[in-house]
Parts: C-alpha cells; sequence; structure tokens
C-alpha cells in the first residue's frame, strides 16, 4: 500500500520500520515540529523524523493539522491508509476520511480499556495482569473508533512503564503490519466499542510522580514502576527532590511510624511506613547526584531513621 505516517514519539518508530520492511510504500511521513531542548534550547528533531530522514522519506511538520493549508496539502499526497501512531494532535474528519482506508491508529491498551494519553504507565499503577495493543479504524472521538485487531502483552511482576512501553511498541509495529494486509484482502472485521465504561488514562505530568505516603505500600511500589523512567515518582529528603527508581513491599509491622516516616535503615535499603504497609527503597536519585542502588547511596550519604520522607524543609 501507498502509506501516509503520522506519529512523532519512540514508540511510533517501530511500525514505520515494520511498515518499511513490509515493502509498504511511505509516501510521507508526518510528525510534530522540532522542539527546543535542554539547557541550550538547541532544537531536536521528533525520533519520527530522524527514523523518517535516516530512510530518506519526506516529511511534513505542521503547527496544526486542523488548518485549512494542511488538509489540502494531504490531499495531493498518494495514499491509501494513513497510518497514526502516539501523532499529539486531534485530526479532523476531513483527514480521517480523505483515503481509501481512512486513518488506522495503533492504540497501547487493550481498548475500549485505557483509551487517553498514558495506557502504559497506568496499566502498571493499576497493577493489570495483561496489557496490549490495538489497532483501530479511526473517528473524531479520543480513542473511541471500531476496533481491528488486538495484542495481548502479559505484565511482569517487576514490570515498568518503559519496559511495558517496548514491548508494546514491538507488539504494534507487527499488529499494524498484519492489520494492513488484512484490510487489503478484505478479511478484517471491525469491532464497534460501544458506550461501556472504560478506564481513561489521564494524561501524565512532572507533578503526577510526587508521592503521597498515606497511601498503601502496595499501590505505591507499582506507581514507582508505572512512572520509570518517565516522569518518575519522587518525595523529599532534606529538602531536595528525592526520586525513587524501585521498591519492595515488605510484610511485617505495617504501624510503628508516621506514614513516610523511614523506620529504618540497612545496608541495602530504607524502610519507609506508608498509609497501608512498609516499602523498602531498593534504588534512588537524590536531587544533584546520579541514580543507584540504595547500598551505594548510603556510604556516602547519612541517613537518620524517624527521617520523614515528603517534607519540602
Amino acid at each position: 500500500m501507498n502509506v501516509i505516517f503520522m506519529g512523532t514519539p519512540d514508540f511510533a518508530v517501530g511500525t514505520l520500520e515494520a511498515l518499511i520492511g513490509a515493502g509498504h510504500r511511505i509516501s510521507m511521513v508526518v510528525t510534530q515540529p522540532d522542539r527546543p531542548k535542554g539547557r541550550g534550547h538547541a532544537m531536536q528533531y521528533p525520533p519520527v523524523k530522524e527514523a523518517a530522514l535516516a530512510h530518506g522519506l519526506p516529511v511534513y511538520q505542521p503547527k496544526r493539522i486542523r488548518d485549512g493549508e494542511s488538509v489540502r496539502f494531504l490531499e495531493t499526497v498518494e495514499a491509501d491508509v494513513m497510518v497514526v501512531v502516539a501523532f499529539g494532535q486531534l485530526i479532523p474528519k476531513s483527514i480521517l476520511e480523505m483515503k481509501k482506508y481512512g486513518c488506522i491508529n495503533v492504540h497501547g491498551s487493550l481498548l475500549p480499556a485505557y483509551r487517553g494519553a498514558a495506557p502504559i504507565q497506568w496499566a502498571v499503577i493499576n497493577g493489570e495482569k495483561e496489557s496490549g495493543v490495538t489497532t483501530m479504524q479511526m473517528d473524531e472521538g479520543l480513542d473511541t473508533g471500531d476496533m481491528l485487531l488486538k495484542a495481548v502483552v502479559p505484565l511482569e511482576a517487576d514490570e515498568t512503564g518503559g519496559s511495558l512501553f517496548e514491548k508494546l511498541s514491538k507488539a504494534g509495529a507487527e499488529l499494524c503490519v498484519e492489520t494492513l494486509r488484512q484490510l487489503e484482502a478484505g478479511t478484517v472485521v471491525p469491532e464497534a466499542q460501544g458506550d461501556s465504561t472504560t478506564d481513561y488514562a489521564a494524561m501524565l505530568t512532572r507533578a503526577s510522580g510526587r508521592i503521597d505516603w498515606t497511601k498503601s505500600a502496595v499501590s505505591i511500589e507499582r506507581m514507582i514502576r508505572g512512572l520509570n523512567p518517565w516522569p518518575c515518582a519522587y518525595t523529599a529528603l532534606g529538602g531536595k527532590t528525592l526520586k525513587l527508581w524501585r521498591g519492595e513491599v515488605v510484610h511485617g509491622d505495617a504501624s510503628k511510624g508516621a506514614c513516610g516516616e523511614i523506620l529504618e535503615v540497612t545496608k541495602d535499603s530504607l524502610l519507609i511506613q506508608t498509609g497501608d504497609g512498609l516499602l523498602a527503597i531498593r534504588e534512588l536519585q537524590l536531587e544533584g547526584r546520579k541514580r543507584m542502588e540504595t547500598e551505594a547511596f548510603l556510604r556516602g550519604f547519612a541517613v537518620v531513621p524517624g527521617t520523614v520522607l515528603g517534607q519540602e524543609d
């Protein structure tokens, strides 16, 4: 098929590569504009643009895909279908219905569960046993179009947002290729999502990572994994931001101290009181320092039992 590919972050790159590998002709790659990044505010290409240029593909970067200029431009591009993977802008009906097979989306959840911006992280945070990817015929709603194909991916006990991201990116790439094959053959059977209630995977910000120590050890441990590597779960220690990268729920006396209190400092962990249960911190990063195992951190930083995490000063 002739394909217009629309995507922006790393998650979309695997699908673009898979479509190229399957022999589809990518007539245009549409991605978000370059953005300034870092202290020097140097302009940085989106990952999809980098991949497209590496393959010598044409790239279009509209500020607003809904503008008439963008719509008119895409009308001139020869394509049978548009494939959309984490593009980052709402696509109007005029574009959704522009090409023969419309717009096919690769979404990082088993729809209708986890519609929205951050399905991967929320699956981990909420303690799901499995996640997956769904290809969908896009409509004007937010992830509400007819489902085409699905692939289930089990979650490991130590699954992080980052590790699940990689699994779903690979699964989504393979599923997209199969979806286009079935679309062209006329064998895919669309399934309506209906009006059933579903968890909404709300967008995450840095503030989403602030730990509420009144919550249970189980929920905080899941949060730490789900927000790894971004935006990262964090608290405060001695007036500095303390990022938490790995924790372990500990069975024992769960009512010795205040929520967020460091009850015990062992050789390789900080044992923290939560609203329900104890949490051992195994890997962390104090503001201004590198990420490290707690054992290494404690060799150079004294932590006193009785300290309460989360206090800004």
